[in-house]
């Protein structure tokens, strides 16, 4: 068990599953072909992200160092977080994008999202946690990998 300390962008509490990707996520790629055949749940579509690529990610704990793509990123998060298939927390081990930060505070303020966003927990983070594991989080920014 170890806990890392981020800075709180979106709070809540939640314990669940981690799904970990090492690159930065293409957030397009990503949640495009989900979200434009109304799918139930996000099965990565980023065939250049293989930590990812195949994955489901709702309902899951996205740690990543960073999401990267065009200017459409934080209308896709919005737009996932609105159609409920959005993972239940973003972890970033860096500083959050403008565009990711930009999504997810609409998807709290316009859609009424639960997600959680918490960034700059360290490279250490993304070296410790690993897909799979359960990690714990806390309104504070703390995330416990169990």
């Amino acid at each position: 068990m170890k806990e890392f300390k981020g800075r709180v962008l979106a709070a809540g509490n939640w314990e669940g599953e981690a799904v970990v990707s090492h690159q930065g996520v293409n957030t397009l790629a990503t949640f495009q072909n989900s979200a434009l055949n109304n799918k139930p749940e996000v099965i990565v579509g980023d065939q250049n992200n293989q930590d990812i690529y195949g994955k489901n990610i709702t309902g899951k704990a996205l740690c990543l160092p960073i999401t990267i793509g065009s200017t459409t990123g934080g209308l896709v998060i919005q737009t996932i977080c609105a159609m409920g298939i959005n993972p239940s927390a973003f972890l970033f081990s860096e500083h959050i994008d403008s565009l990711a930060a930009s999504g997810i505070v609409l998807a709290k303020v316009w859609e009424k999202s639960d997600v959680i966003a918490i960034d700059q927990l360290g490279e250490e983070f993304l070296n410790t946690v690993k897909t799979g594991d359960r990690v714990k989080i806390t309104e504070d920014g703390t995330v416990t990998v169990l």
